[in-house]
């Protein structure tokens, strides 16, 4: 869901910034180090991408601080410089060194790093010979063609006549050489056009080039024909004259910034109208409309005379400190009012400008963030050299972006183009009536768009306004907007669904403290909604609201939002925390909530709005409850603080919606868990409806829910059964008493048996819910009924369905334990009402039957839920009776208890291994009550010391495996725990092996010595192996943990006696594979058989006779694996066949090809069968073959 990912997005942990600032430039010596060795390096191409790195490195670490470079940029650049100019630079080395300069130009911004290139006349032959050489077309070299053509650029700039470089144009022969003049242009317009930064450098050279007299004289008018030529001849759907046109524009747009205006007004019609007729705004490419929307503003500002608006605003002070003190006068605005008046003047405005202007209104409209952003930009250069009035006329133009009419684009161009203009002064006071209504409007944009919503740029860009107003007038110009202003940024501050949103009303919200001073409250608001205290979403909501509305200017403005804005809000998420933020503010107005908020809610209740009803719904029940506990601390009831009409409103509510059927298809998903809430809440909160009708109503609403749970969509249904089974709780405690203690006779019966014959349903859902609700009754519902609600539990916990209902059996187990929580423990007492001596075995049974669920299915091992349940449930059964009643828990009790932990424990699922340790070491340690007949209590207690409990790290198999492989010198744990690690030791996760088989071959080789107690460990593995053979589950890893501990030569002890009873017993056990249809389980069982041939005795022959049978198995890739490791063994265990048929029967393994049929292979194996001296298996005929 988007609003689960939204809230797991925002509650990723900040971590604190450090400040990190740096005095000087301190790698001098390295720098210089770096530099001098660039002749050494640049052949070798690993050291040059070293080197190169490192100097990177060194300078964007002033990337924040670039003015420390401006002491060494001399230096560093005549270093460079001399590889530059010396001719026999070889051309890597002269690459390298360029790409060094870019690097520094890089960090120190072009603007400042230009001026200090070498700018002599000399150095424009040598550049533009250079630059000859470059090939515009290769991405390998371009930042020598970058750094040449920014070199160039200021070249361009030096006062000198550039006709007197040519000198005698003629060369050899009759053919003459090209002007200077030409080549720079012909080289900038071949650049212009490339796809890499060099085309940059390219558009600078070109403004810079002609601002030239001699150049604008000459080659501004073909220049600006090719350009508009090129304009008009080329597509906006082809790739490559998209490129053409992206740099023609651009290289227009940096002419008309740069060039001198005078020269360029002339031509600035020409090119205006073709910009029109080219209509680029329409275009799909988004580059293409933002440079136009660029060019347009260039050429509206070469329109218009450069001058400052005298009429605009100008604030006097910008010092905070006066702010924050009230100290300013009025003294410089008056100044500044007297000084409009007089320097205001009329001049003619060209009619071109019209077609401007309306071209940067329509590109505050475009659908993309960054040609609205440019228009913005365009508006307010533009009308800071308009007249007041034409002036007035643009902001009013801008205003009707504002209009629902409009799309979210328009209103985030608008949010921009205000902030422009305000930032710039050109927002008159007289205008702040009609700006900041509209300010706040956009702050509140939400609008739903399918899935998803609309607004969050309006909304970021309404506060930017916000930032930019306060920047720009005094604190009394805003003062009669500062409340509505405060008020607007806190709720977005709080109760905006994006977290970019919620920061940029803080970071407006402390500007407008800092600049303006006149904020209520602000210093101590701006401690609660903090950069990083705004980034959670529910903390805002459930705790920030609660302190903003302590302050009485934001309380009614905060809790009007909520039930006008938020309740009834598209995003289900944030209804349910507006509804509990009413809950937690409620104290705060507890009158109004009663008074005003309450009554308009409940109309909203039974509106036809599906969200809103929702919304509503669940918080009036907030509300009521709250009000509720606010009676409590003035010892008055909810009926004292809420009228009549309320009360009676709020019974209506249930029939209401069961008349318009609207708990059925979608909406009912939503109305079904709101009004459960509502059910929950008024129990609660005890609303006088005892033996009224509407509980009825209740009753079969919660029963409808759960019966027809499985018509809930699959995102909603947990959600919907925690809803009916809370309702359900309240409602008994509070209105199914006959007497205090003592449950209503006719609606105990009814429930329980409504809820046992649930769970024989074959809906899982209803089986759950049914179960759930069982768990969520009262002890005074339970007394007298435990035994039948026991019974139907546990045949829900043994049903046959197997994956399908396995979330019902784990709910079932659950509900086992809870309910004999919530019954208690009584040693003689009925076991109609307690847990007692007569029913702790079926409960404890049941409990363990939970444990040994190891059902797989498509989601993998799904019976894990059910043991985390059973887990859970002896746990709390254990305790309760330990507290209780100590002496129903038997020693033999106990011990299965713990054992069934311990298997766990060793178990190679990490959260089920993590669950289980947690309640191993709770029990053990567990002091208030102590938990009798322990098995080795204090042998686990040296295993397992108490300050373990804290710092052992279950889910870590590092730490967990090393503990749990312990447990096996423990007789009594030996079994559970070795059963345990075997899934985890032949399992397939290699982290759980690799820390799994370390812990147990650490024990064996502690034991590997001990005859007796190696005895004792192989008759424990033998019992697991013949309990086991069938279960694929244990079988194959038991398999694959055996070959282990066999190729280590774990028990070598055995193999000095001649057939021993271990190795006799493990082979028949193999045996039993021999004609399984499981290839897997039969190649991990090869290997066991090949490794038992290192046991003494007739066991040899045995085993032979086994491999060779295996032989001719059915399964060709069975015959080869056993040949192959027949030859392994072999190999190793050469003494198994006589020295002069050894090399034939090693040469017969290899060279056979056992893939092929049956009937060839099998005269190689009764080869193999004479040499070995091994009896040939006798084929045997099948009586039904006999028979015919």
């Amino acid at each position: 869901m988007e609003s689960t990912e939204m809230e797991n997005q925002e509650e990723m942990e900040e971590r604190d910034a450090i400040a990190y600032v740096l005095v000087v430039f301190s790698e001098i010596e390295e720098t210089k180090a770096i530099l001098a060795s660039l002749p050494e390096v640049h052949g070798d191409a690993l050291a040059r991408e070293r080197t190169t790195e490192r100097f990177h490195v060194i300078m964007y670490q002033y990337l924040e601080q670039p003015h420390l470079l401006d002491p060494h940029l001399e230096w560093m650049l005549n270093m460079m410089m001399e590889i530059v100019r010396d001719e026999k630079s070889p051309p890597s080395l002269v690459h390298l060194a360029f790409k060094i300069l870019y690097i520094i130009c890089r960090v120190r911004r072009d603007k400042i790093f230009m001026h200090h290139l070498p700018h002599e006349v000399s150095d424009v032959q040598p550049v533009l010979d250079m630059l000859s050489r470059q090939d515009s077309t290769e991405d390998k070299t371009w930042e020598t063609s970058y750094m040449l053509l920014l070199w160039l650029s200021v070249i361009c700039l030096i006062p000198f006549d550039l006709y007197r470089l040519d000198g005698n144009l003629q060369s050899d022969g009759n053919s003459s050489k090209e002007p200077t003049m030409d080549r720079i242009l012909a080289i900038a317009k071949s650049f212009m056009l490339v796809s890499n930064a060099s085309r940059n450098a390219a558009f600078l050279l070109i403004s810079n080039f002609m601002k030239r007299p001699d150049v604008r004289q000459k080659c501004l008018v073909p220049f600006l024909d090719w350009s508009l030529s090129t304009i008009l001849q080329k597509s906006d759907k082809l790739l490559e004259d998209i490129m053409v046109l992206d740099g023609t524009l651009n290289s227009l747009a940096k002419l008309f910034k740069h060039g001198d205006r005078d020269g360029l007004q002339q031509y600035a019609p020409k090119v205006l109208q073709t910009i029109d007729e080219k209509q680029l705004s329409e275009s799909s490419e988004v580059v293409l409309r933002k440079l136009n929307i660029k060019l347009i503003q260039r050429l509206g500002l070469t329109f218009l005379k450069p001058r400052l608006a005298a009429w605009r605003y100008q604030r006097g002070s910008r010092s905070l400190a006066a702010n924050l003190s009230m100290a300013q006068t009025n003294a410089v605005a008056t100044a500044a009012a007297s000084e409009m008046e007089t320097q205001e003047e009329d001049y003619d405005i060209p009619p071109e400008l019209e077609t401007v202007i309306e071209h940067l209104l329509v590109g505050l409209k475009d659908t993309e963030n960054i040609v609205r952003w440019s228009a913005a930009k365009g508006i307010g250069r533009v009308t800071g050299r308009l007249p007041k009035e034409l002036a007035d006329e643009v902001v009013g133009s801008v205003l009707d972006c504002f209009s629902f009419q409009e799309t979210d684009n328009a209103w985030h161009g608008g949010c921009l183009a205000l902030a422009e203009l305000g930032r710039r002064g050109l927002l008159l006071p007289s205008r702040l009536t009609d700006v900041v209504p509209l300010v706040i409007k956009s702050m509140a944009y939400d609008e739903k768009r399918g899935a998803r919503s609309i607004g969050i740029n309006v909304r970021d860009a309404a506060c930017y306004v916000c930032w930019s107003l306060a920047r720009a007038f005094e604190p009394k110009v805003l003062k009669p907007f500062v409340n509505q202003i405060a008020r607007a940024l806190v709720i977005t501050a709080v109760f905006d669904k994006n977290v970019n949103c919620r920061r940029a009303a803080s970071a407006a919200f402390q500007e407008n403290v800092g600049r303006q001073g006149t904020f209520p409250h602000g210093i101590d608001i701006l401690t609660a909604v903090d950069y990083y205290a705004v980034g959670n979403l529910k903390n805002c909501y459930l705790t920030i609201s609660v302190d903003i509305a302590g302050f009485p200017e934001y309380t009614m403005a905060v809790i009007d939002h909520l039930m006008e804005t938020k309740v009834n809000h598209w995003d289900e998420a944030i209804r349910k925390l507006a509804t509990k933020a009413l809950h937690n503010l409620t104290p705060r107005a507890p009158d109004y909530m009663a008074a005003t908020v309450l009554p308009r809610l409940l109309i909203m209740a039974t509106g036809v709005d599906l969200h809103t009803r929702h919304g509503a719904i669940m918080a009036c029940a907030e509300v009521v409850h709250a009000l509720y506990k606010v009676g409590l601390q003035t010892d008055r009831s909810v009926q004292d603080t809420i009228s009549p009409e309320c009360v009676e409103a709020l019974k209506k509510i249930h029939q209401t919606l069961h008349d318009r059927k609207q708990y059925r298809g979608l909406g009912g998903e939503l109305m079904r868990p709101a009004v459960c809430l509502l059910i929950e809440k008024l129990s609660l909160s005890k609303m006088p409806f005892k033996n009224d009708p509407v509980v009825t109503g209740w009753q079969s609403l919660i029963d409808d829910t759960i019966k027809n749970l499985h018509q809930v969509g699959g995102a909603v249904k947990d959600s919907v059964i925690a809803a009916a089974v809370s309702a359900l709780s309240a409602l008994c405690e509070e209105y199914y008493q006959a007497e205090p203690g003592q449950a209503d006779s006719q609606m105990q019966d009814a429930l329980v048996s409504r809820y046992v014959d649930g769970l024989k349903s074959p809906q899982m859902l209803t089986c759950r819910g049914s179960a759930l609700a069982l768990a969520s009754l009262p002890r005074f519902m339970i007394r007298s009924k435990l035994k039948q609600i026991l019974e139907g539990l546990q045949q829900t916990c043994v049903r046959k369905d197997e994956e399908s209902f396995i979330e019902a059996k784990r709910d079932a187990v659950k509900t086992i334990a809870q309910v004999c929580v919530t019954a208690g423990v009584c040693v003689r007492g009925s076991p109609d009402s307690f847990l007692c001596s007569e029913n702790v075995t079926e409960v404890f049974g049941t409990l363990f039957r939970g444990m040994s669920d190891y059902t797989t299915g498509t989601r993998g091992d799904v019976g894990s839920l059910v043991r985390k349940a059973a887990m859970t449930g002896l746990m709390e059964v254990t305790m309760l009776a330990a507290g209780d009643a100590p002496e129903i828990l038997s020693p033999d009790l106990m011990r299965r208890i713990m054992c069934c932990l311990a298997q766990q424990t060793a178990e190679k699922i990490d959260w089920c291994r993590a669950h289980a340790g947690q309640i191993f070491l709770h029990l053990l340690h567990s002091t208030g009550p102590v938990v009798p007949h322990i098995p080795h209590r204090v042998e686990l207690l040296s295993i397992f010391p108490p300050e373990t409990k804290a710092s052992l790290n279950w889910l870590s198999a590092s730490q967990a495996f090393q503990c749990i492989a312990k447990l096996l010198g423990l007789p009594q744990y030996q079994y559970h725990t070795l059963l345990g690690l075997t899934v985890s030791v032949g399992g397939m996760t290699p982290s759980t092996v690799q820390y799994s088989s370390q812990a147990l071959f650490d024990y064996l080789r502690e034991i590997q010595e001990d005859e007796a107690q190696l005895t004792q460990f192989g008759d424990t593995l033998l019992t697991i192996f013949r309990e086991n053979l069938k279960i694929n589950r244990v079988s194959i890893p038991f398999l694959n943990m055996l070959n282990q501990m066999l190729s280590r030569s774990t028990f070598e002890i055995f193999t000095t006696q001649e057939n021993h009873q271990f190795c006799m017993d493990l082979l028949s056990l193999c045996i039993e594979f021999r004609k399984t249809t499981n290839v897997s389980k039969l190649i991990v069982c090869i290997s066991v058989i090949c490794g038992l041939i290192q046991f003494q005795g007739g066991v040899r022959k045995k085993v032979l006779s086994q491999l060779l049978i295996l032989l001719c198995n059915p399964f060709p890739v069975i015959r080869k694996t056993t040949a192959s490791h027949m030859y392994e063994m072999l190999l190793i265990y050469d003494d198994i066949a006589e020295p002069d048929v050894l090399e034939d029967v090693m040469t017969v393994l290899s060279d056979t090809e056992w893939m092929s049929d049956i009937e060839t292979v099998r005269a190689h194996r009764n080869q193999l069968c004479d040499w070995l001296e091994v009896p040939r298996p006798q084929l045997v005929v099948k009586k039904s073959a006999k028979a015919s």
